[in-house]
């Protein structure tokens, strides 16, 4: 049996056919944003709580106890905060967290927040045969729509990734957007193996996420280096760039990580900012991608 080819001795076809099996098709930047806003401002929250640990198959009761704190504070405090300037957001929830913490996803959605897809255990996708993946994906919509009453239009995969066959199952569920991917600040359509399917992609990016900023590992070197004055002039920055480009501020946190005491004021003064910028439209990421689907 002859050895696999290394990629440098990779036919063209080869390498073409893995960056052009997913990839970004036409831009939907609207020209305008509701009301004549010049801005969109997507947050987001991913409510990983205790499947973080969980997905790891482990058993610690330190890290589980960290992921309830996402339940017992961290959220309260976010949605405090959201109610008080009456801003609507995206809470990207795993099936798992759902079953564990039902109340709080009844509260997100009565407060009029969008609940969106997050996998079942916060499963590593990217690694998953089809047949798993496909079926993790449907029971998580059906949990999610038995909890909160209304079934998930968008999905954030777990690890920020996609398997060969996550965008073929998100087009086959008729899903409306993910969000998990990164190729431009604005929304564009998806491309599977160079034709259109429909599903719109509502970009991150990780340095518009606060885990990469705070996260730690005690059995590690892995450490917080970056202080929370430093993550908020980030995502200052970028919610400044994108007023003046007209374009979308889109933010990912944690209510597990973000919401302490010495870091949930990063999300109030973002707000804050962004209102004291003017035009700007508070929208869940639903919103944003119907707006930008209909008129981009």
């Amino acid at each position: 049996m002859s050895e696999p080819l290394q990629p440098w001795q990779w036919p063209d076809e080869h390498w073409r056919g893995i960056v052009n099996h997913v990839r970004g098709g036409r831009s939907l930047k609207p020209r305008s944003w509701p009301g004549g806003a010049r801005c969109a401002v997507a947050l987001s929250f991913d409510s990983d709580h205790e499947t973080n640990e969980l997905r790891e198959g482990g058993e610690s009761i330190g890290k589980l106890s960290q992921g309830q704190y996402g339940n017992r504070q961290g959220v309260p405090r976010i949605l405090d905060i959201l109610g008080r300037h009456d801003v609507k957001a995206s809470f990207y929830v795993p099936a798992v967290t759902a079953l564990l913490y039902p109340d709080e996803q009844r509260r997100v959605a009565a407060e009029g927040h969008e609940l969106a897809l997050h996998g079942w255990i916060h499963e590593r996708n990217s690694v998953l045969p089809e047949p798993a993946e496909r079926d993790l994906m449907l029971r998580a919509a059906d949990t999610l729509e038995q909890v909160a009453g209304k079934r998930p239009v968008g999905i954030r995969t777990p690890s920020w990734d996609f398997s060969p066959a996550t965008l073929a199952i998100a087009r086959d569920m008729g899903l409306l957007y993910d969000s998990s991917l990164m190729a431009d600040v604005d929304c564009y359509e998806l491309l599977l193996d160079g034709q259109p399917t429909g599903v719109v992609e509502m970009p991150v990016e990780w340095i518009r996420d606060d885990a990469v900023y705070f996260n730690m590992n005690r059995f590690a070197g892995l450490r917080p280096y970056t202080p929370p004055e430093a993550v908020f002039d980030i995502f200052r920055r970028e919610l400044e760039a994108a007023h003046a480009e007209g374009g979308i501020f889109q933010l990912t946190m944690h209510p597990h990580i973000s919401g302490y005491r010495s870091r949930v004021w990063i999300l109030d003064e973002i707000i804050q900012h962004a209102k004291s910028l003017g035009n700007v439209w508070f929208a869940t990421h639903a919103d944003v991608v119907r707006h930008a689907k209909a008129h981009g």
